[in-house]
């Protein structure tokens, strides 16, 4: 991380360590208006996908946000039903004209197997790439990536790649720590992104330690995972459509959280909805 709170891709890119969600947010002024709120905050990172049905509010948040395109970065992930490398060539093109920009600078395959695809899934991940990779060739896309990939994805893909991915994104936070994959994305110069970071909260809000730490930084819970994720060196994204929050969830980079604080939350595990 740098001090514009960046980090930079392979290609040269650089992408704001903090990135501002919109999963599930498809109502017109939730989206909207909770594009425009980060944007104010400060964020200059803004994620959402083809899944999400919402990359035309995406692009009107953007728009009426006021910001010049060029200061913000952009990502987007090709849909499960888009696979394959003609899908994929006019699902780029789909993307841009929903978003109302003449580049994404991220674009993601948002998941390796497609429900109904398990027995092609190897070679429709190859083709669905090289769609992508003639994508990025003509400037459509800044920067190229892979969404939910693990080692044995990896594994097929990294072969035939002409150009390799530049990001992985995966659920990342205290519990879900998937080291392998982490490792070998990072062996391969992928930035890791973390989707989810801010799932323990409920099961650490009644945690004395996890208390203590909020008295000790004068922070909440979720800037402390967040702030986690950041020093694990990874791309965090998270999602509010509330104001207050999406302003919070901004303010950390003015705090490091102690190494033995570290370790604990690196002990915590994960079993099924339970955090232990």
């Amino acid at each position: 991380m740098n001090i514009n709170n960046t980090i930079t891709l392979t290609n040269g890119t650089e992408i704001p360590v903090l990135g501002y969600g919109t999963w599930q947010t498809t109502d017109f002024e939730e989206c909207v208006n909770g594009v425009k709120s980060a944007l104010t905050a400060g964020y200059r990172h803004i994620d959402t996908a083809q899944m999400y049905g919402n990359e035309h509010l995406v692009g009107e948040g953007i728009r009426q946000s006021e910001v010049p395109r060029e200061e913000i970065f952009l990502t987007s992930k090709l849909d499960n039903t888009n696979h394959g490398f003609v899908k994929t060539k006019k699902a780029i093109d789909e993307s841009l004209n929903c978003l109302g920009v003449k580049y994404l600078d991220l674009f993601l395959i948002h998941w390796p197997v497609v429900e109904g695809h398990e027995h092609n899934w190897r070679e429709e991940n190859i083709e669905t790439w090289r769609a992508i990779e003639n994508a990025y060739d003509a400037g459509k896309l800044k920067a190229i990536g892979l969404s939910n990939f693990k080692v044995e994805h990896l594994e097929n893909l990294l072969p035939h790649c002409r150009i390799k991915p530049m990001v992985n994104q995966l659920r990342l936070h205290p519990g879900v720590m998937q080291e392998e994959t982490v490792a070998l994305s990072r062996e391969h110069g992928m930035a890791i992104q973390a989707w989810s970071p801010l799932s323990p909260i409920s099961r650490m809000q009644d945690n004395e330690r996890i208390n203590d730490m909020t008295d000790k930084y004068k922070k909440s819970i979720a800037q402390l995972l967040l702030r986690y994720s950041l020093q694990k060196d990874y791309i965090s994204l998270t999602k509010s459509v509330h104001e207050d929050r999406i302003k919070e969830n901004f303010e950390i980079f003015n705090f490091t959280i102690d190494q033995s604080d570290m370790e604990y939350l690196d002990l915590w595990k994960w079993e099924g909805d339970v955090f232990l």
